[in-house]
């Protein structure tokens, strides 16, 4: 399919023959905070509410352009304290700001200069801390040397639209052989936490086996607490929380929530259940979707034993143990090749919408919807079908949806 994007930008999904303007909303009020989960073990999740089920069938979708002459877009995020404004991560190694739909010329925050740009490697992912102290975001990018890095800055107390660059403190550092496969996702869910979903260090099939092992940082979500100081001189300054999984597991890595993932990209909570919805780019064959529901931790999604419901490599596979996908794509549809995770719609611009767990895949341009409370979910509705290349999926504070584009 011929692209003639020229500038990334920024689009807001909307119902089609529905809008007249391409302004984002501008919400007054923040949204109402998810229930607290009680973390547990994987056989213990928390069912969905009743009323967190959507009605019908999904709507098709038209995406409406809000603002370009971005540098290849990748994330998105809103400010707790400044809901009507949108932060947009480019790839370079810079964040900008999006207001009353237009694009603020000088960057939020600008370390391209530390930044490995290009393929699967930049400036990935961006998260605001709940509180908002300080106006603290943690930034997730890869080093020029290649390691992984989770950072977090500060806003300059005096004007709100610049990072204090030199606020930065850096909270992990992760070592990659490879210059694929680096993860980037960044969520704080409903209790708090910092979640992290990294790479598995890349390499075709997992050389390393990332995923098979929990002595590793890599192919996994990570939980820890960075909203209170550890205890003593520590570096890094996190708090690893003590119901965490692998805690008390000799020899594991105890940051670890989940485990046995490819490639994460784009973590988000659904905030009326709790749940982590994850998108899983696939190796060559197959593109997934998982989920943990609120609180469960110790899942284990199958990689590099499984590429989505299937066996990677041999044609019988153990899967004792393993968590599989709720929703996946094969690569025999035309233009395939990455899942972008989305969210679950809780907006009110939408009413049919609302419900539907929505996500992409990045080179064909195609939206799909799932019922997020099934388990599975064999054929996945098609609400769009577009011409853009999308990298990720995300609600501002109304719970709206935007995406960018490369």
């Amino acid at each position: 399919m011929r692209r003639s994007i020229v500038a990334g930008l920024l689009v807001a999904m909307v119902l089609a023959g529905c809008v007249e303007s391409t302004d984002p909303p501008r919400p007054s009020v923040l949204p109402s905070a998810a229930p607290s989960p009680t973390p547990a073990s994987s056989d213990a999740a928390t069912p969905a509410p009743t009323d967190a089920a959507p009605s019908g069938t999904p709507p098709q979708l038209t995406i409406e352009p809000v603002v370009d002459g971005f540098r290849d877009p990748v994330d998105l995020a809103y400010r707790p304290e400044d809901p009507s404004t949108l932060f947009v991560v480019e790839q370079v190694g810079r964040i900008r700001i999006v207001r009353d739909g237009r694009l603020v010329e000088r960057p939020f925050l600008d370390i391209s200069g530390m930044v490995r740009a290009g393929g699967e490697s930049g400036l990935l992912g961006l998260a605001f801390l709940p509180s908002g102290e300080a106006g603290r975001f943690f930034v997730y990018y890869t080093h020029r040397d290649g390691r992984q890095i989770v950072a977090s800055y500060d806003t300059n107390p005096d004007y709100a639209d610049v990072a204090a660059p030199g606020t930065a403190m850096t909270w992990l550092s992760m070592a990659d052989r490879f210059g694929n496969h680096n993860g980037g996702a960044l969520a704080f869910g409903p209790d708090g936490n910092l979640y992290i979903g990294t790479g598995d260090g890349g390499g075709a099939g997992d050389p390393l086996d990332s995923g098979r092992h929990l002595d590793t940082l890599l192919a996994k979500v990570l939980r820890i607490d960075v909203d209170q100081d550890a205890p003593g001189d520590v570096d890094p300054p996190y708090v690893v929380p003590a119901d965490n999984p692998f805690v008390d597991r000799s020899g594991a890595r105890p940051e670890i929530w989940l485990t046995g993932l490819r490639n994460p990209w784009r973590i988000r909570f659904d905030r009326t259940t709790g749940d982590l919805w994850i998108g899983d780019v696939g190796q060559g064959d197959r593109e997934e979707i998982d989920v943990a529901r609120a609180g469960t931790g110790g899942l284990d999604y199958g990689w590099n034993v499984m590429e989505g419901s299937t066996c990677f490599r041999t044609a019988d596979c153990d899967e004792e143990g393993l968590t599989l996908p709720v929703a996946e794509y094969d690569h025999s549809i035309g233009g395939i090749c990455s899942v972008t995770g989305g969210t679950v719609y809780r907006g009110e611009a939408v009413p049919a919408l609302r419900g539907w767990y929505v996500f992409a895949d990045y080179c064909s341009g195609t939206f799909w919807a799932i019922d997020p409370t099934k388990d599975r979910t064999e054929e996945p509705a098609v609400v769009a079908e577009t011409d853009h290349l999308i990298t990720a999926i995300a609600e501002d504070a109304a719970g709206e949806l935007y995406a960018t584009d490369h």
